[in-house]
């Protein structure tokens, strides 16, 4: 080997370096997923907050009285949730062995109504199926699991505090750190503001949810309408299977309260309700926002649900957007953020030309470059193609 040759990875090799590293951080992200959920939690409340910190700053109020005044907010609404899922849980459970033993004369029912019909059904082999002592008791374990991510409310909220502290000297800071900042800069405000637009549509739409599903339950007479008015708000959160969990509940402890014709009046409502906001009301009001492919929302909830628990559900669709946004910033990885998105996004980037479709927040000399290296790979040599400036005014370094 001669003295100052360059040693290079294959393409394989490099693959294969990837593909360890992911899976280091993936599994000390799960290791540790008891200290990094509460401070993803954290950072993305934060972000959330930090416009209504900006606005308040901006009508003058000092700096601490902003804080306050979110403080006191996020603290108002926590205890709102953690008191309307105490009281009602704890008269769930005290009525829950009176839920069992109806559900379990209905099932009883059923069976004779299905031998009557000349299906001979077992009452063992019923029983294996339907667990009158589970069905309404994962309910109960549901509410218990979410109020679980309140356990570590008093970390998260000091933690919250001082990212919106921080948040001032962030561009200071990264214009110190950084080679280009701007760069940077651009990329942080980008992530930020998709989360934020993505967060404010998705908690209007999920409390227009749960109010109407609060109402309707409370028109049917079924217990507890308020707690399942509020799952569904949160749940919500939660793409692709979050409503359906929401609706099992509620619908089961209709039928078991009062009858067939009112779970089924139960399970059109929310029917009605998931169906209207998730196909029509949310596509309508966030366009092309959310970026992502069906497929790669559904495979994000699975992955990040396993990696960090229940709260990865939540922050599923947030935490792939920031890396999907992440991942078209750079040449190397853009490629990645397309199939990330969906089929409408690819097809309008081909349509383009693979020079329109680089990512806006890549830096116009890094575009002017990819763009010639395009070229090069298509067989141009440089002297009859040039780079395409992204801005008339940039001067050129090819």
């Amino acid at each position: 080997m001669h003295e100052g040759q360059q040693v290079g990875f294959t393409p394989a090799a490099r693959f294969l370096l990837v593909a360890g590293a992911f899976v280091v951080v993936v599994a000390g992200l799960k290791a540790a997923s008891n200290l990094v959920t509460p401070f993803l939690l954290a950072v993305f409340i934060a972000v959330v907050m930090g416009p209504l910190v900006q606005f308040l700053r901006a009508r003058r109020l000092p700096t601490w009285a902003a804080m306050l005044l979110v403080v006191a907010l996020l603290v108002g609404a926590g205890s709102v949730v953690v008191a309307l899922f105490t009281g009602s849980l704890n008269a769930f459970n005290a009525n829950l062995p009176d839920y069992q033993l109806r559900l379990k004369a209905l099932t009883g029912d059923l069976i004779t109504w299905l031998n009557s019909l000349g299906v001979h059904v077992s009452r063992e082999a019923m029983n294996s199926l339907v667990d009158p002592a589970r069905v309404l008791g994962l309910a109960g374990d549901l509410i218990r699991s979410l109020s679980g991510l309140l356990t570590n409310a008093f970390l998260i909220l000091v933690t919250v505090i001082f990212i919106l502290f921080e948040a001032n000297s962030l561009p200071s800071k990264l214009r110190a750190a950084m080679r280009s900042p701007e760069a940077s800069l651009h990329e942080l405000r980008e992530v930020m503001h998709t989360i934020n637009r993505y967060m404010f549509i998705k908690t209007c739409t999920s409390i227009f949810t749960g109010l109407v599903l609060w109402g309707w339950l409370k028109y049917l007479g079924v217990d507890f309408a308020a707690m399942w008015g509020m799952l569904a708000f949160l749940l919500n959160f939660v793409p692709t299977i979050g409503s359906i969990i929401a609706a099992v509940p509620a619908v089961m402890l209709a039928l078991v309260q009062l009858g067939l014709d009112h779970a089924l009046l139960a399970t059109i409502g929310f029917m009605i309700v998931n169906i209207g906001v998730g196909n029509f009301l949310e596509p309508r009001i966030m366009g092309q926002g959310l970026g992502l492919s069906t497929l790669v929302v559904f495979l994000s909830l699975i992955f990040w649900g396993w990696v960090l628990g229940p709260a990865g559900m939540f922050l599923s669709v947030p935490l792939t957007m920031s890396l999907k946004i992440v991942l078209g910033t750079h040449p190397q990885t853009y490629p990645i953020a397309v199939m990330l998105g969906p089929a409408v996004e690819a097809r309008a980037l081909v349509a383009a030309g693979r020079e329109d479709s680089l990512p806006l927040t890549v830096p116009p000399l890094e575009r002017a470059r990819a763009t010639r290296d395009h070229a090069w790979r298509n067989g141009l040599s440089s002297s009859s193609t040039a780079p395409t400036r992204s801005d008339p005014h940039e001067p050129d370094h090819g």
